[in-house]
């Protein structure tokens, strides 16, 4: 499932674009970047409330198709442009991160 039909079928929008089309096999939560950089799966929707630089840095590392920004956390316009040079898509919602978790697993186990 691309980034862009997962946003959709969550309800959620879409705030950086630019790798929309990202395949998304998997998601994976956590605020401890350090955490994501050990255990975050290649192509994972990455959910988190760090909305920041640093979150690019390391969904880059990690081969994540997108970054689920949850509670509505304030995404910073650096993250904004990092995240479109490495081809991120950036999704934004006023849900928590347990709330997005199960929907991103109910969606994704079809």
């Amino acid at each position: 499932m691309t980034a862009k039909k997962l946003a959709a079928a969550l309800g959620i929008k879409i705030v950086q674009p630019v790798g929309e089309d990202n395949d998304i096999t998997c998601g994976y939560t956590s605020d401890l970047l350090s955490d994501v950089m050990a255990n975050a799966a290649e192509g994972c929707a990455f959910i988190t409330i760090q909305a920041h630089l640093n979150t690019v840095a390391v969904s880059s590392l990690v081969g994540a198709g997108a970054i689920i920004v949850c509670n509505n956390y304030p995404i910073t316009d650096d993250m904004i442009e990092a995240a479109k040079r490495e081809n991120i898509a950036i999704l934004h919602t006023e849900k928590n991160q347990f709330t997005v978790s199960h929907l991103v697993h109910e969606i994704l186990k079809g």
